[in-house]
């Protein structure tokens, strides 16, 4: 379970941020190919804040799906599977991936 070792990350980055505010909210954008389960972010949560700053702290998981650049399409095409990389629309095959991958903070929701 990588989960939480990614957790401590989010949850260092979180602090920093905070400078000393009271979070309400961290924001994660988890990408559908990122090798990272929802499910298992948000059950390993209470465990990664135990004890830190961020005690208490809601996570917000924003899921982006995995989309390819076809290049017979000309476009940006959503797919389902990391080895599928072809084009589910014409076939083409395409390793061009533009989302998926992502496993990033976006924001903190802080106390005013």
């Amino acid at each position: 379970m990588h989960e939480l070792s990614l957790l401590a990350g989010v949850v260092d980055a979180a602090v920093e941020a905070a400078a000393g505010r009271t979070v309400k909210q961290v924001n994660l954008d988890v990408g559908t190919m990122s090798g990272a389960v929802p499910d298992i972010l948000e059950n390993t949560w209470p465990i990664a804040i135990e004890g830190t700053p961020l005690a208490g702290t809601k996570l917000e998981l924003t899921i982006i799906p995995a989309t390819v650049f076809c290049p017979g399409c000309n476009g940006e095409q959503e797919i389902d599977e990391f080895f599928a990389l072809t084009c589910p629309v014409c076939g083409t095959p395409t390793a061009d991936m533009r989302h998926g991958r992502e496993f990033q903070l976006t924001s903190i929701d802080v106390e005013k």
